[in-house]
């Protein structure tokens, strides 16, 4: 079975509400779609988000990164999926969300084409549940009691509340409120997304100290190791987690060297695919970090269909994240019900039917 034709689709969702969160407030998703189509009539699709703070791709970057990756891998056997990346790696330097979406799109064929799920191309099942998180992102104090109201109704036991919106004092308010509502057996987390200073993230982390958190992600810029340390240093029993700063196997080891962080956010559009974000969850799990597997917000079910059924971490992945752009679709196609995902054994992703 060769690849015979790889197209790239530019898509712009409407998200079902819009989110919030430090410095940004996102309405629509900006996605890519990949199609890809083999010599047999075997189709596979695969799907990455626009990013341009994180990865630093846009949907016009990665439409070309794509076009001009395509070349190199149409004629190939499909099967070869180790052999694509590393195609993709020598042929361009980094572009990861466009090569991810290529590699899940090859997932996808290729199970469909065997009668295989996705995780069994990765090593195989870990579990077959976890935890969805549900994200509070609303901005702004009463909705996001609404809003919690709401997801712990509905089943939810993990939580990521938005920080970084406002001062850290305001912040920090909204977090004291919100904890109770969610509940002392809950997990809770915060997210920052690189908003603040190291002396604006210590002064949060002081303001919640009793609250109930249980990590606080990414509060500072992706490239300062050294003030995430140093937030770290201060965190005491809440735990400091990466997201921003992890793009590679060596961000992993220099967060832990520096004990910079006790925990990883981990996406397939910054690991270059499923299988990288599988290997750095088997690093996590060496050096004893706690894994969050995670989507980037606006990616829709093809994506979060693809997070689920990786073979990520079996003994500290606490839950994955879920922000997809149409939510009622991502719940019903991925199985995720009063809060948990459900990882099925159909071939693979089966989305796009």
């Amino acid at each position: 079975m060769k690849i015979k034709h790889i197209e790239p689709i530019a898509v712009s969702f409407p998200m079902k509400k819009p989110v919030f969160m430090a410095g940004v407030e996102i309405r629509r998703a900006d996605n890519v779609l990949v199609r890809i189509e083999a010599d047999n009539g075997a189709v596979g699709w695969g799907e990455a988000a626009s990013a341009p703070t994180m990865t630093g791709e846009t949907v016009e970057s990665m439409m070309a990164a794509i076009g001009y990756l395509t070349p190199a891998l149409e004629g190939r056997p499909a099967e070869d999926i180790a052999g694509a990346l590393a195609i993709m790696a020598a042929r361009m330097y980094a572009n990861s969300g466009a090569k991810a979406a290529i590699e899940i799109a090859l997932h996808d064929l290729v199970g469909r084409a065997t009668n295989q799920p996705a995780y069994a191309l990765l090593g195989g099942k870990q579990r077959s549940r976890m935890a969805v998180l549900g994200v509070i992102s609303t901005g702004e104090l009463n909705s996001d009691l609404r809003d919690a109201e709401k997801k712990k109704a509905d089943g939810y036991v993990a939580f990521k509340i938005k920080v970084g919106i406002d001062t850290p004092r305001v912040d920090g308010e909204r977090t004291r409120r919100l904890c109770p509502v969610l509940g002392g057996d809950a997990l809770i987390s915060s997210d920052a997304n690189q908003g603040w200073s190291t002396e604006e993230a210590v002064q949060y982390l002081r303001a919640v100290a009793d609250a109930g958190l249980s990590f606080f992600e990414q509060p500072v810029k992706a490239d300062d190791i050294a003030g995430m340390a140093a937030v770290a240093a201060e965190a005491g029993k809440i735990a400091i987690g990466a997201d921003e700063g992890i793009h590679s196997l060596d961000d992993i080891r220099r967060h832990h060297e520096r004990e910079a962080a006790r925990g990883a956010s981990l996406k397939a559009i910054k690991l270059g695919g499923m299988r990288g974000a599988t290997e750095a969850g088997r690093l996590c799990d060496a050096l004893g970090l706690n894994v969050n597997v995670s989507a980037k917000t606006g990616e829709s079910t093809r994506a979060h269909r693809a997070r689920t059924r990786g073979a990520i971490r079996p003994s500290r992945t606490r839950h994955r994240r879920r922000r997809g752009a149409r939510a009622p679709l991502s719940a019903r196609r991925c199985g995720a019900a009063s809060g948990v995902a459900a990882i099925g054994g159909a071939p693979p992703l089966g989305v796009f039917e």
